[in-house]
């Protein structure tokens, strides 16, 4: 086992680089196959979400590993190799473990024990199977990493302190009244129609906005999360058609062409695309406000609240200029990085880093005990094929047994030979599962004299892609791992602490383009 993880995310990079560095889904795919094919890695998983880029790869050499991920990141994202060095940090083996696990739990989110998480780390894995580049060691950790997130939000409170971006975000937009009451008679404009933006109308609906539209650039998503927001709804009915008999808000969808029309009327906006650029400029949010206040030029000034906006998107969907209109107030993720920060944690996270601890360990125990397992096959094959010669020679010698007397012998020289070797082979698994127990396959191949040929049989992995419960293979070249000193992590200056990034994923980043 040599885990590497190379990255970047909210905590170790400013947004002007992290809004930049943004991996396409088309991208992800390329960005594993030339992972793989060099020399360093042999398999390689990506982590990207809308704060968080990170490189994943099983390496035979540390510092060669660290420079090829670090290149690669740069190619992909588009952001020179200069500029994005000094934001990435590197994680070794345990570190590397340590740091999976801590993210799938929400430790490392920007909102502290979020569970959005564990649905990104899900697709990670699947787009590294389904691209054949995950094999037995990165399939063991995502799954491992998965269950530990879910263990961690089952045995402790840590979903108390955790809540979605769209959450956090809307809270910020009410303070200091609750997201209930603000947002009650409101009119609400998302835009995308993705897991993200699906989270958001559905929080919002279930707040109490008064309407909710949709606007999509496929008019056919926005019009299927309408319809769940407002049962009944029909493709392409008015607003008033869409209310429900008592329940959940007006809502409707419209294509994103219609948006300039559409903003005017919106009290609250929320924005997650997948957009390469800016969807709502200051100019067309001052130019809204501009034709509400004519439209409304008879009614109460104190009745307008102005508009709420709500950027959830990386790269930004909504132009930071828009902090200096008057009557608007913008929340993005540069924003709530910062509130974030200074938010409390949770009593419960410490129960959580315990239970990260505790996985990881069992994570490493397991990959070590791994290394003596195929030397156990090769020993049972061996001990099996003695027994067959023994048996086939004493057949030669006692011609006239009959088959019951044959198999009663061979049964009982089997269990002679198992219970022989039972004992030693459960324990050596235990002491490989130790910390430097890995020696022990080298000592049963010498003592036992098992064909090395034998045992790179059973080493050999299996296709990439397809998830397997057994542990990783032997490390390259089989035999223990290197001292300590052979592959050491990083200096401290290279590392991050045990906090990370935030949660709205790939997934979460809405395509406004499909």
């Amino acid at each position: 086992m040599s885990l590497l993880v190379v990255g970047l995310s909210h905590r170790s990079a400013p947004v002007s680089v992290l809004e930049r560095a943004v991996l396409a889904p088309g991208v992800r795919g390329k960005l594993l196959q030339d992972a793989v094919s060099a020399e360093p890695a042999a398999e390689a998983a990506v982590l990207s979400t809308c704060n968080r880029i990170e490189l994943y790869a099983d390496v035979d050499k540390f510092h060669a590993g660290v420079g090829e991920l670090s290149t690669l990141l740069a190619q992909h994202s588009g952001v020179g190799l200069d500029e994005l060095t000094p934001h990435l940090y590197v994680h070794y083996e345990d570190r590397a473990v340590h740091h999976l696990f801590s993210v799938a739990c929400g430790l490392d989110s920007m909102v502290v024990g979020e569970g959005q998480i564990l649905g990104q780390i899900k697709d990670a894995l699947a787009v590294a199977q389904e691209q054949h580049t995950a094999g037995r060691l990165l399939n063991d950790l995502f799954q491992q990493a998965l269950r530990t997130g879910k263990r961690a939000h089952s045995e402790t409170g840590i979903d108390k302190a955790g809540q979605s971006l769209v959450t956090f975000g809307l809270e910020q937009l009410a303070r200091p009244a609750p997201v209930g009451q603000w947002v009650r008679g409101k009119r609400a404009l998302v835009i995308g129609a993705g897991s993200m933006s699906s989270l958001a109308a559905t929080t919002l609906a279930r707040a109490g906005v008064a309407e909710l539209v949709i606007a999509n650039r496929t008019l056919d998503r926005a019009e299927r999360l309408a319809s769940g927001l407002a049962p009944g709804l029909a493709a392409g009915a008015a607003p008033a058609a869409a209310l429900s008999a008592g329940h959940g808000p007006r809502a409707h969808a419209l294509p994103i062409d219609g948006l300039a029309a559409e903003l005017p009327r919106a009290d609250i906006v929320v924005s997650c695309t997948g957009a390469t650029g800016l969807v709502l400029t200051a100019e067309a949010v001052r130019e809204a406000l501009e034709r509400r206040a004519e439209a409304s030029a008879g009614a109460s000034a104190a009745a307008d609240d102005g508009m709420a906006l709500l950027d959830l998107a990386m790269p930004r969907d909504i132009d930071a200029a828009v902090h200096t209109v008057e009557r608007a107030r913008l929340v993005d993720i540069e924003s709530l990085a910062e509130v974030a920060a200074d938010a409390p944690l949770a009593a419960d996270v410490d129960a959580v880093r315990g239970i990260v601890s505790e996985e990881v360990s069992a994570f490493g125990a397991a990959q070590r005990a791994a290394t003596i397992t195929p030397t156990v096959v090769a020993l049972r094959t061996m001990a099996a094929d003695v027994v067959a010669s023994e048996m086939a020679r004493l057949e030669g010698r006692l011609q006239g047994l009959d088959d019951k007397q044959r198999a009663e012998i061979t049964q009982t020289v089997r269990r002679v030979v198992e219970k022989l070797l039972h004992a030693p082979t459960v324990r050596v698994k235990e002491l490989a599962g130790e910390p430097g127990g890995a020696g022990y396959a080298d000592a049963l191949r010498e003592l036992f004299d098992l064909d090395p040929q034998t045992v790179a049989a059973v080493s050999s992995p299996v296709p990439t892609g397809v998830p397997e419960p057994a542990q990783s293979p032997e490390r390259p070249g089989g035999g223990p791992p290197p001292e300590p000193s052979a592959w050491e992590a990083p200096p401290r200056s290279e590392q991050t602490d045990e906090a990370g990034v935030p949660g709205a994923s790939a997934a979460g980043r809405d395509e406004v383009s499909t």
